[in-house]
């Protein structure tokens, strides 16, 4: 069966709460500490009412697989064209290339949306999370040394960046992803 790439819902939210969970309970790989329930799983799908920020899913068979993110990269006005994006994995659906279906999915629509640059904290060590980043054209901008402090241990926090478009000289503000999907 094929693996359908769609738009997260709110009915998803539970789904989406257990796969991440092993993540934030079990893995230094998300820096919360405490797993969202699928109550706060939905506030974050819903976004902050100006559509910007949208969450995909990857399906198959009525299942989800996995989902990736976009999120404000900072607060400040004058980052309004950097985007977050943060992707995460059924332990099944590891080393099927779904990670990348979703990702680039997921840059195709930002690109859409007028966003110029993609931006990917990666808690270090992460060599599948690297792989993929620059299979898709992501590059290391810096590491921030021993930032995050979880299971016992510092971790390393690398930036990965990926342009999205060229900068124009007075540029227009990123459209609401229902525009454009």
């Amino acid at each position: 069966m094929a693996v359908l790439v769609r738009l997260a819902a709110a009915e998803d939210a539970a789904a989406l709460a257990a796969v991440y969970r092993p993540f934030v309970e079990d893995s230094r790989i998300s820096f919360e500490e405490a797993a969202p329930d699928a109550a706060e799983m939905a506030r974050r799908i819903a976004d902050d009412g100006r559509g910007l920020f949208a969450w995909l899913v990857a399906e198959e068979d009525g299942r989800l697989l996995g989902f990736v993110n976009s999120s404000p990269f900072r607060a400040r006005a004058a980052y309004r064209w950097a985007v977050e994006t943060g992707i995460y994995l059924a332990a099944d659906a590891h080393g099927r290339g779904i990670g990348g279906q979703l990702l680039a999915r997921m840059l195709d629509l930002l690109t859409a949306q007028g966003f110029t640059t993609a931006i990917a904290g990666i808690a270090l060590p992460n060599p599948a999370s690297v792989a993929l980043h620059e299979k898709l054209g992501f590059k290391l901008t810096g590491t921030y040394d021993r930032t995050g402090f979880k299971h016992g241990q510092w971790l390393d926090v690398g930036h990965w960046q990926r342009d999205l478009a060229p900068r124009a000289e007075t540029p227009a503000g990123p459209r609401p992803f229902a525009e454009v999907f």
